[in-house]
């Protein structure tokens, strides 16, 4: 989420924002070091690697560790901490270890799940059931480097990887991964390497990942919402479960280009008046701070409603949406459900004629539902 006004890689002083690394990035580092290690070799710290663009980042190694130095039992450990630079990642400063040891000759790199890392419950996303949680440009960047070191030592990389994360199980919890059926932890992310200080990546990441695991669970009917009081109140008011509900955010386009390219057969949008009033208006970004209420534009809608001037004005001068509102409602006028029409209008133009029934509601602070639009 973009925070306060900040343009992506900016500051509040407008100073550039610091890039950091992916947590694929960190466990491909801490990967390459315990294959070093495995064979015989040192420990390689710092230990550089090489992004899927290029670039040859170098990590220092936090924690290292041996097993027996031959024979099947054989393993080493190393660790690197997970520097995400600016961004308000849930990750930064999580300890992310890989576990190596000797797998099946012939068998090449086979991954599992550490302490901290999930395992894919749930069908649509980029993993089979079953498998960890590590997701499929980490592995390739993490084979890559642990089948390189194998061969400096002049062994096959026929290996198991284990990959964990300390204290992973609790931050999962603030994360999507239950509802996207990743139980036990986190996942192993990044597709670059690179994290993007507020580029929000990862959270349109997330809705897509989501309309993946509705789809692949057959259903019928999603709700992209808002936020925790929409997500509630959509939940209850139609009885879905919980794979069904998108957390939208502030992201409506990301959400809605998506499903016009992966439909489900119902969509339900729902949110706040402010919010969906900038749907309305055909804005597809809804953070505070990136676009502001119009409130001559509410003040308009009013007067269409049959608004006399005086209510007109005052609602131009308003501080809030919420102050139109309550003036809406104590003369009686139904702005709430013309907002839900037109946003469901502006949501129906991006969906470009998808096979998508599609109905908005609007939810108060309470959780009531205050307007309506669609079938």
């Amino acid at each position: 989420m973009v925070a306060d006004g900040m343009e992506d890689g900016e500051g509040r002083d407008g100073r550039a924002l610091r890039p950091g690394w992916t947590t694929g990035a960190c466990a491909t580092a801490a990967a390459a070091a315990a294959t070093a290690a495995l064979f015989g070799g040192d420990f390689p710290d710092p230990v550089t690697i090489t992004l899927p663009g290029g670039q040859q980042p170098v990590f220092a190694l936090a924690v290292t560790e041996r097993g027996p130095p031959t024979g099947a039992d054989a393993w080493a450990m190393a660790g690197v901490v997970k520097d995400a630079g600016d961004d308000p990642d849930v990750t930064h400063g999580a300890l992310v270890r890989a576990r190596v040891m000797p797998g099946a000759p012939g068998g090449g790199v086979t991954f599992r799940a550490g302490p901290g890392v999930g395992t894919v419950t749930l069908p649509g996303l980029p993993l089979p059931v079953g498998e960890p949680a590590i997701n499929p440009v980490p592995r390739a960047m993490i084979t890559r480097a642990v089948t390189a070191a194998a061969h400096d030592a002049g062994k096959a990389a026929d290996l198991i990887v284990e990959i964990g994360i300390d204290n992973g199980e609790v931050l999962a919890r603030r994360t999507m991964n239950g509802r996207l059926g990743i139980i036990g932890g986190l996942s192993v992310l990044g597709t670059t390497g690179i994290v993007v200080p507020y580029s929000c990546a990862a959270w349109i990441a997330s809705i897509q990942r989501g309309v993946d695991v509705a789809r692949a669970a057959g259903l019928a009917h999603v709700a992209a919402c808002t936020g925790r009081t929409s997500e509630a109140t959509v939940a209850r008011h139609y009885g879905l479960p919980e794979q069904a509900l998108l957390d939208m955010g502030d992201f409506a386009g990301g959400t809605l280009k998506y499903l016009r390219t992966h439909p489900v057969p119902r969509l339900t949008i729902a949110g706040g008046f402010a919010k969906l009033g900038k749907l309305a208006r055909g804005l597809m970004d809804l953070h505070s701070k990136r676009h502001a209420v119009d409130l001559d534009w509410l003040a308009g809608i009013l007067a269409g409603l049959g608004a006399g001037p005086e209510l007109v004005a005052r609602a131009a001068g308003a501080n809030t949406a919420l102050e139109v509102l309550r003036m809406a409602d104590a003369a009686g006028l139904k702005v709430a459900d013309t907002i839900a029409a037109l946003a469901r209008q502006v949501a129906l133009d991006v969906l470009d004629g998808a096979p998508i029934a599609v109905d908005v509601v609007v939810i108060d602070r309470q959780g009531g539902l205050i307007g309506q639009a669609g079938p």
